[in-house]
């Protein structure tokens, strides 16, 4: 598989507004938080142009209380994990809107939101990352999966660097 990174887009944070506007709409208040995250949240990153969002709900495993009203918006459930986190994962049926649904207080909101924002204000990790995720997306992959997982060693080095 191809991984495709592309030049920032001034374009990825009015998709998220409107993808934000989209799942609440769908929700109310059971969306407790909308985060604009991953590369496609940090100006002048580098990315595959996909917009990552965290959705966060009272209980993610408890997928009767919003799955049906996000299918009804038109997101698809591609994903269930329910050993990480009750993690759950909707997306677009162009597939270029991920939508990551935790429950309240699970770890993964904050160290996701934490790594976009030290991007958002360090160049030289901005900078470290982009070059990594350009490298590794020279290389073929078998899935995206493999590639996200290939990432995990600089993103370690710079997780390490916000604590």
């Amino acid at each position: 598989m191809r991984i495709v990174i592309a030049q920032y887009d001034p374009a990825w944070p009015i998709r998220f507004e409107h993808e934000r506007e989209q799942i609440v709409s769908a929700l109310g208040e059971r969306a407790l938080e909308v985060h604009h995250i991953g590369s496609t949240s940090v100006p002048g990153l580098a990315a595959k142009p996909i917009v990552d969002i965290i959705l966060v709900v009272t209980d993610s495993a408890d997928e009767p209380s919003y799955l049906p009203q996000l299918e009804a918006a038109g997101y698809e459930l591609r994903a269930r994990e329910p050993d990480w986190h009750e993690h759950r994962l909707v997306r677009t049926p162009a597939h270029d809107v991920h939508v990551h649904i935790f429950s309240d207080g699970s770890s993964e909101i904050a160290r996701h939101v934490a790594f976009r924002d030290w991007l958002r204000t360090h160049d030289d990790d901005r900078a470290l990352y982009e070059r990594a995720k350009r490298d590794l997306a020279t290389r073929d992959w078998p899935t995206m999966q493999h590639y996200a997982d290939a990432k995990n060693e600089i993103v370690g080095d710079i997780t390490a660097r916000i604590r």
